[in-house]
């Protein structure tokens, strides 16, 4: 039985992001391209996520594995600047610290990832005693991290019987074999986040309708990020759908699921229903799109509700 204010401990990994924007083309070997505009910042999943929420009023503590060097510095300071509790940030004296490197052109992206300290990252380093002094538990980017994937599901039902809630966001499978055992999962998670492709691969369906019937009776909630048509959330047999934003001053798309997993669980977590939640998460999106990387444009709360009460929706939307 949780006592204080809720507290949320991510689990996930680590790395920078080097954003090379405005180019002049895609990328291509043997071809050399200008950038406009570069940028070095927080990078990964979990630490996105782990930043804005708790830029948005949050405690936040992170749990996970850095190299001894200038990168693993630079996120641990940062990760520090933003009010989280660093304390159970392993750093490697063996492994380097991962890098993803984006290259972005109007609204498409390509990224290459070098996973350094993340892949060795698993459920022997956490301290699992920890999660007496938490309320939620978030991981993202599991693909990346081969060894928390292969006991994520111990990691979370240790979480819930701790009494803790649970959240998690798979992200993209970059060998696009997608072996996780989602059934043995989705039990222990009270919010599962990934976008309509991820769900589709994970599943092994052609259709939505297909792939969200297939989890149906084992998922307590499906939150489903779909892009410019917003978000959908399936939960105890209820759906509810909330168009996207409309962004004029929109910089890039990196961390934009990101910020909206954090925008939802913040809510949840402060007492909002599912639905504000679904709506707030999804005016997170629009503001992180506002500023190079993920985690340059939420401030506050307060912040995000002020932006978005002068937001349009997006026109031509599709639900299913």
């Amino acid at each position: 039985m949780k006592r204080f204010a809720p507290k949320t401990l991510v689990v996930g990994e680590l790395n920078v992001d080097l954003i090379m924007d405005q180019l002049s083309g895609m990328p291509g070997f043997g071809k050399e391209l200008e950038a406009d505009v570069m940028n070095l910042t927080l990078g990964s999943s979990s630490a996105i996520f782990a930043s804005n929420l708790s830029s948005l009023g949050s405690h936040v503590s992170f749990s996970g594995m850095i190299g001894d060097d200038l990168f693993g510095h630079f996120i641990k300071s940062d990760l520090k600047s933003k009010g989280i509790d660093t304390r159970s940030v392993i750093t490697s004296q063996r492994y380097n610290t991962g890098i993803t490197v984006a290259f972005n052109k109007g609204d498409d992206r390509m990224m290459v990832t070098y996973p350094g300290a993340m892949k060795y990252f698993g459920l022997d380093e956490i301290d699992t005693g920890l999660f007496n002094d938490y309320s939620h538990l978030h991981s993202a980017a599991i693909f990346f991290q081969p060894k928390l994937k292969s006991r994520l599901s111990e990691l979370f039902e240790m979480a819930k019987n701790a009494g803790l809630t649970t959240s998690l966001d798979t992200q993209w499978d970059p060998s696009e074999k997608w072996d996780l055992d989602i059934e043995k999962l989705l039990p222990h998670l009270d919010y599962f986040m990934p976008n309509e492709q991820e769900l589709l691969n994970l599943t092994g369906s052609t259709t939505l309708d297909e792939a969200i019937d297939s989890i149906s009776e084992l998922c307590n909630c499906l939150i489903l990020k779909r892009g410019r048509n917003g978000a959908s959330m399936y939960c105890k047999g209820k759906v509810t759908h909330f168009p996207a934003f409309e962004v004029e001053e929109f910089v890039d798309a990196i961390g934009a699921g990101d910020s909206f997993n954090a925008g939802f669980i913040y809510s949840i977590l402060n007492g909002s229903s599912s639905e504000e939640a679904l709506k707030f998460g999804t005016a997170s999106a629009a503001v992180s799109t506002m500023s190079s990387g993920g985690t340059g444009a939420i401030k506050s709360a307060h912040q995000v509700r002020e932006i978005a009460a002068n937001l349009k929706f997006q026109t031509n939307q599709v639900h299913h």
